[in-house]
């Protein structure tokens, strides 16, 4: 049988998981309650098909790091990792279309491609790899296969597939995709028997592929063969990456896979599966996979409840007490707090739209900050002033840089710390400190084996995370790239 390469699909904000879902750490991201994140179960989930030795990864280019981190934690097979990045989300087809083009170069035209959202929860994998392995036959002969997922309720937040007549025991032809049913509708669907839900996952052969997007979509898959042509091919260590440029990759339709190709191939099969599929595209299925009390409440951290009932509350970071409420979603996190009507948690995507419509941080950023050399966290901010702690993994440093418009004062709260401040180059101890004028160039290193901890109080006329100017970055961000230290 060909080559079977999982693709994962790593795009989206999951606007209507605000607060813990943003823009910078999506929800992919997300922890559910055993500890792994959406994207962990998504990278193990491919990992144990028979005959994986490589992963490919579509992802922003800014998400890299946290995801080179996520699958670190759980790539116990030591899989190949190759990435492909973007500069800007277009979509699906787009991203698909890329990754093919990359998997010829690198696999060959018979490789087949698993296309899975990064976001998505399977629970019965024994079942998810039977139908997969029933994908890779129809593909072989030819399809663009689809998952199809037996629904169980009339969801009206679903998109649907009609099936059409059985082409052999592996699959169905597909007749049409029909878009998001109001109720009456998927009542309907559900009745009938011919519908499924779309799952968003593919299996599809690279040249099979490539052929119905020259016929279908040949605006998408010029785009993509120009942002793929011109991106060098870095390899090492167990890893490849493809940076798409901004000029050619914005060049591309925004357009979903679905849009662009399933709808209009005359060539496409359905699997028809039961495998614990969910989206967890709100707070309220989310909650579906959580446990209840006896007032059927769900909880997650430390709570005092007096007459509550029906209500799903989230707090990791302080006590939270509630009296006399029903039917709420309390979500609190260090910077924002989420209070929704159980009913209509589908909504709560207007909250995120609207701030980034004003510009607010809240919708990109939270208080701590990922970024590639560990984290940094807001203590707290006023006129004139920001404090951070800064925690610096092992070995890892921050770009050289310098600021025209703040100050900065560097206190070590544990582990060592080598400093350049400008012409000085120099070692800091637990309780030694270091102030930095504007205008100096600077540069963090952690020499030591154990994580650095910092507190940095800034001070200026302007304390935005864009003053900055890099001179040298192992990583390889510019400030056209990054913004952030």
């Amino acid at each position: 049988m060909s080559t079977l390469l999982p693709c994962i699909i790593a795009g989206g904000a999951g606007t209507r998981l605000w607060p813990v879902s943003r823009e910078s750490r999506p929800k992919p991201f997300m922890r559910l309650p055993d500890g792994q994140s959406l994207l962990q179960k998504t990278f193990l989930r491919a990992a144990q098909l028979p005959g994986v030795d490589s992963l490919l990864t579509v992802t922003n280019r800014e998400l890299l790091f946290s995801t080179q981190d996520d699958y670190s934690a759980v790539n116990q097979a030591q899989l190949r990792l190759d990435f492909l990045l973007e500069p800007c989300g277009r979509n699906t087809a787009p991203a698909i279309a890329a990754a093919a083009l990359h998997a010829l170069s690198l696999y060959g035209e018979s490789c087949q491609l698993l296309i899975l959202p990064a976001d998505h929860l399977i629970q019965d994998e024994e079942a998810f790899a039977k139908a997969v392995a029933k994908a890779q036959r129809l593909a072989a002969a030819g399809y663009l296969v689809t998952f199809g997922v037996q629904p169980t309720r009339a969801e009206t937040g679903y998109g649907y597939i009609e099936s059409g007549d059985r082409l052999n025991d592996d699959g169905l032809k597909v007749q049409r995709f029909v878009e998001k049913p109001n109720a009456e509708t998927a009542e309907q669907y559900l009745q009938s028997g011919l519908y499924l839900w779309n799952a968003g996952m593919f299996c599809l052969q690279v040249d099979t592929l490539l052929s119905e997007l020259e016929q279908c979509a040949p605006d998408v898959l010029t785009a993509a063969r120009n942002a793929v042509n011109s991106a060098p091919l870095l390899q090492g260590s167990g890893q490849c990456q493809r940076t798409l440029s901004q000029d050619t990759f914005a060049l591309a339709p925004d357009i979903s896979i679905d849009y662009a190709l399933m709808e209009h191939s005359k060539n496409v099969a359905v699997v028809p599966c039961d495998i614990g599929w969910n989206d967890i595209g709100s707070w309220q299925t989310l909650r579906e996979l959580l446990p209840n009390d006896e007032q059927g409440n769900q909880l997650n951290g430390e709570v005092v409840l007096h007459d509550v009932s029906s209500c799903y509350i989230d707090s990791s970071s302080r006590l939270v007490g509630a009296v006399g409420i029903k039917d709420l979603i309390v979500i609190d996190t260090p910077d924002a707090l989420l209070i929704a009507d159980a009913g209509r948690s589908q909504d709560v995507k207007f909250i995120a739209q609207e701030l980034k419509k004003r510009g607010h941080d809240a919708y990109r950023l939270h208080r701590t900050v990922n970024r590639p050399w560990g984290t940094y966290t807001v203590i707290e901010e006023g006129p004139r002033y920001k404090i951070k702690r800064i925690v610096v993994r092992p070995g890892a440093s921050l770009s050289l840089q310098m600021h025209h418009h703040r100050s900065e004062h560097w206190i070590v709260v544990s582990g060592m710390a080598r400093v350049i401040n400008g012409d000085k180059d120099f070692l800091l101890d637990t309780n030694q400190s270091t102030f930095i004028p504007a205008g100096h160039s600077h540069r963090l290193h952690n020499p030591g084996v154990i994580d650095l901890v910092m507190i940095e109080v800034q001070s200026g006329e302007y304390l935005g995370e864009d003053d900055i100017v890099r001179f040298e970055d192992i990583y390889g961000r510019t400030p056209s790239t990054e913004s952030n230290c």
